[in-house]
């Protein structure tokens, strides 16, 4: 026997409702994403319980590229529609219309410093909540991507810096053992030579030079002779 026909309208009883909204709530998110396999489509959905808890979809994970498409999409039809009313001259209406989005954008930045929340609800404040989660989430997955990112490239640098400086190693090695080599080379070729006879000291003296240091030589010879001369005569005397 099949199944009745389920009358569409809010459940009354708690527990039921919540069974249901689980139950339909996983099946919307497998139809999203058969949808999107099976026909290529790029699908985007947003759920809100009614405690403000967001439930979402996006194909391979693009939620944010898919919204800034729908954003430029609805900004092209906007635009459309802003052409038209410009061509009726509709300038009052445009006007309401974009004071009223501005004092929204207001309104939803003062709640997301956390101003202004006397007004809201305890649903408001719960969806509020769930979306500043969501956001820090995005930012905290952001930043430890760019840890990990300044981590690697640091330990590039280190590593190369690393073989730069055993490079120098060995090249301040290699021009060590070289020096020491010439070094020693210096020594032995030094050694070799102090074993060498030295020449002996030579005179040169011109003619006249020569014949001067005769002279002198003889002089101090006939100086010396002279007093044994004269000695040996002195004893024939007595």
């Amino acid at each position: 026997m099949g199944r009745g026909r389920v009358q569409l309208k809010r459940i009354e009883n708690k527990i039921n409702r919540q069974v249901t909204f689980s139950k339909r709530r996983a099946g919307l998110l497998k139809k999203a994403h058969e949808i999107s396999v099976l026909c290529d489509a790029q699908v985007a959905l947003i759920v809100f319980s009614n405690k403000g808890k967001l439930f979402e979809y996006a194909t391979d994970s693009c939620m944010e590229q898919i919204l800034e498409r729908y954003e430029r999409y609805s900004y092209a039809e906007r635009q459309l529609v802003e052409t038209d009313f410009d061509s009726q001259g509709n300038w009052p209406f445009e006007h309401s219309r974009l004071k009223a989005k501005v004092e929204l954008l207001q309104r939803n930045q003062r709640h997301y410093l956390g101003e202004d929340l006397d007004s809201l609800t305890l649903k408001e404040i719960q969806s509020l909540e769930q979306q500043i989660d969501t956001a820090l989430k995005q930012i905290r997955l952001r930043k430890n991507q760019l840890m990990h990112e300044s981590i690697s490239e640091l330990q590039k640098k280190e590593k190369a810096m690393q073989e730069q400086n055993n490079l120098l190693s060995k090249k301040i090695k290699e021009n060590e053992k070289a020096a020491a080599q010439q070094v020693n080379n210096w020594e032995q070729q030094n050694h070799g030579l102090d074993l060498l006879p030295q020449p002996l000291p030579c005179l040169n003296m011109g003619g006249t030079q020569q014949g001067e240091f005769l002279q002198v030589r003889r002089n101090q010879l006939d100086l010396t002779l002279e007093p044994l001369y004269s000695c040996h005569l002195g004893c024939f005397a007595t």
